[in-house]
């Protein structure tokens, strides 16, 4: 099973939060990067990875919904001539309220995208506006019936909580929203203010309030409680889906499986040896030229040592709700997890625990993860 990545690194603003590579105002150069999308394949292609069919597609950004559907088709037309899509793949597009219409939304559907995730962050007008977010609430619901309109019918939401001036009132409220509207999955993220966003700035000048982290927990908490009443399964620390809706393009990352990214800034990861992570440049300059010379614009970043790669199993899998199983990390590494980290596991106490056979974190371990995962490194 491998995994592709697309990265879409264009957007229509930049929001104050985000530190992920994009660029606001240069969607000019959208039809020159779809072309080199198809490239950035065929240079893997000739590398030889990653050697097997591809089980998930996933278009993400930036903004991939300010690509033309025709573009996506032929990113995905190139993939299967090249590695093969299995039957069944779930490809994954990632959109914003406000980007679609419900041509467009066919248009995706017809090039083979089967999955959405749309950027919904809040049902509330002044939430979205604090988040710099340009759509408004009526997008949202004009989005979703478009899209099930267009044959969408597996729908994932995102949702951000935590921050400043939001209410625990105001957050249920859009979690309600959230599932009166029916979607497959749902992925909820505590807004955490990154070094080099507006907010960091906002911040370091006493101009932005944020949420304690006392007010984290209890939403979280809270959003535990309730998406598990709807029949949701809390199967990773932020995500959440209906039985058999896990985005298996997620788990392709957490289970430590090969994937091949392209597009400026994608990262790829293969399996071979201890693991070995590659990434392309995140300026376009440097990755238009690198596909002008002939060349595969991602390069190697770094190969793992065996302790490397036990540690990094342990980190991505304790995120999840599957944990880590017992058997498959004492036949990969020769080692089991108690051996490998008796000390760790000491102080983490009662956070992760061994039940049939599988290391989990609790609810408790997840809800200060960053904290406690530091015991393996």
């Amino acid at each position: 099973m491998a995994g592709l990545y697309v990265h879409i690194p264009f957007c229509q603003g930049k929001c104050p939060y985000c530190d992920f590579f994009s660029l606001a105002g240069a969607q000019h150069l959208l039809p020159q990067y779809s072309f080199s999308l198809s490239h950035h394949l065929r240079q893997w292609a000739q590398s030889g990875k990653p050697g097997e069919s591809l089980a998930t597609v996933f278009f993400g950004g930036g903004t991939p919904s300010l690509l033309e559907p025709k573009a996506v088709g032929a990113v995905l037309e190139e993939a299967d001539r090249l590695f093969g899509l299995e039957s069944a793949a779930e490809i994954t597009l990632e959109a914003n309220p406000g980007t679609l219409s419900l041509e467009k939304l066919h248009g995706y559907r017809s090039a083979g995208v089967n999955r959405l995730s749309l950027g919904v962050q809040s049902f509330a007008a002044e939430n979205l506006s604090f988040l710099g977010r340009l759509h408004r609430p009526g997008d949202i619901k004009e989005s979703i019936i478009w899209a099930r309109r267009a044959g969408f019918d597996n729908l994932g939401f995102d949702l951000m909580f935590g921050f400043y001036g939001q209410t625990h009132r105001a957050f249920l409220g859009d979690l309600q929203r959230a599932v009166d509207l029916a979607p497959q999955h749902l992925s909820l993220y505590g807004l955490t203010v990154e070094a080099g966003t507006p907010f960091a700035e906002l911040e370091k000048g006493g101009r932005l309030l944020v949420g304690t982290d006392e007010k984290w927990a209890a939403m979280f908490r809270e959003a535990d409680d309730f998406l598990g009443h709807h029949g949701f399964c809390h199967y990773e620390i932020s995500n959440y889906a209906q039985p058999g809706r896990d985005c298996r393009h997620n788990l392709v990352y957490w289970r430590r499986l090969p994937y091949i990214g392209i597009g400026a800034g994608a990262h790829s990861f293969f399996a071979s040896g201890w693991g070995e992570r590659w990434a392309a440049p995140d300026d376009l300059g440097h990755y238009f030229s690198r596909l002008a010379e002939g060349e595969n614009p991602s390069l190697r970043l770094e190969g793992f040592s065996r302790e490397q790669a036990m540690r990094e199993t342990l980190y991505l899998g304790l995120r999840t709700a599957e944990g880590v199983s017992e058997a498959d990390f004492q036949n990969h590494f020769g080692s089991g997890v108690a051996a490998a980290f008796p000390r760790a596991l000491q102080h983490l106490g009662k956070n992760v625990h061994k039940e049939e056979g599988r290391w989990r974190m609790t609810l408790e371990g997840w809800l200060i993860y960053d904290h406690l995962i530091q015991e393996f490194f």
